[in-house]
């Protein structure tokens, strides 16, 4: 009864709707979970649960960095093949984290390489061995230490290794035609971060990771960001790396004086602002106060 009431009550309004509205109404009622957006030159992102993925479209394969969990990456795969004939020439991931590389495993069988930095594998084999996951992982087949090209279709792919920031495996993934560059979760864009010290991250370190990234490249990179605070936010410019930046200075300068006026870890965690930083939000502000913690005291 409450179905054919909404439907009814639907149906007047889109009669009611202009032309054009309709179609917008329409589009709510059938929306799917998850949204593909192309950027520049067949890189386009997806976004659904877990981390930003990238990927990039040419008649001779398709490049995927990052896959979100199992069902997402199926979403995303059975969307490409409707788009696309070519074959998966290569996945990467940007880091270990299981919201980038659990699924992984959709792309078994259908890939010819995965590809991350050295330490990511490291750390995805860990994790799985602690976990007991290692069945349902696809691991990288290639990986790298610093930097490495690939050359897919007319785009050539970058990859940048600065050293430890979020974890100790953080890549930059850059689509040089395209001028965009993956960030992996190097940026949660106005959302407090996540500091992986068990996987080796380094806040002081991050800051200097940015900061190399700024001086590579130019004012034209598009950046796509693992996380952010409002979802349709999850690509930037340059001010939005120096944001991350701020953001990360000012918490090892806070953090390292409240500890110099003898503040427990305990008592700095409990804090729920950074001086200085007005537009990160969310939750999660304790994480990245305790590593901070934790780095400046070790």
């Amino acid at each position: 009864m409450q179905r054919r009431i909404f439907i009814r009550n639907a149906s007047l309004t889109l009669g009611a709707l202009s032309l054009f509205n309709q179609k917008m109404f329409a589009n709510f009622l059938q929306q799917d979970p998850y949204k593909m957006k192309m950027l520049r030159n067949n890189v386009g992102i997806f976004t659904e649960k877990g981390g930003t993925i990238a990927y990039y479209l040419s008649k001779d394969g398709i490049v995927v960095v990052d896959a979100e969990f199992p069902e997402q990456s199926q979403h995303l795969i059975d969307t490409l093949k409707k788009q696309s004939t070519a074959p998966f020439s290569m996945l990467i991931n940007t880091h270990h984290h299981a919201d980038h590389t659990s699924g992984n495993i959709s792309f078994k069988g259908i890939v010819k390489d995965v590809a991350a930095h050295s330490n990511s594998l490291i750390n995805q084999q860990k994790v799985a061995v602690a976990q007991k996951t290692e069945d349902k992982q696809l691991y990288p087949n290639k990986t790298f230490t610093n930097t490495e090209m690939y050359k897919v279709g007319d785009e050539s792919i970058k990859t940048y290794y600065y050293g430890a920031a979020h974890t100790n495996g953080d890549a930059i993934i850059h689509f040089q035609n395209a001028n965009i560059a993956h960030m992996g979760d190097l940026v949660f864009n106005r959302r407090w971060a996540f500091v992986d010290r068990s996987a080796g991250a380094s806040v002081k370190s991050w800051i200097n990771v940015l900061d190399k990234t700024l001086n590579t490249f130019d004012n034209n990179t598009l950046f796509v960001f693992g996380h952010a605070f409002d979802p349709e936010k999850v690509t930037g410019n340059k001010e939005d790396l120096k944001a991350m930046q701020n953001y990360l200075t000012k918490m090892v300068d806070f953090v390292g004086q409240e500890i110099k006026a003898g503040k427990t870890k305990d008592e700095v965690i409990k804090e729920k602002s950074i001086p200085g930083v007005s537009e990160w939000q969310g939750d999660g502000i304790e994480r990245g106060l305790q590593a901070t913690y934790e780095e400046l005291t070790s």
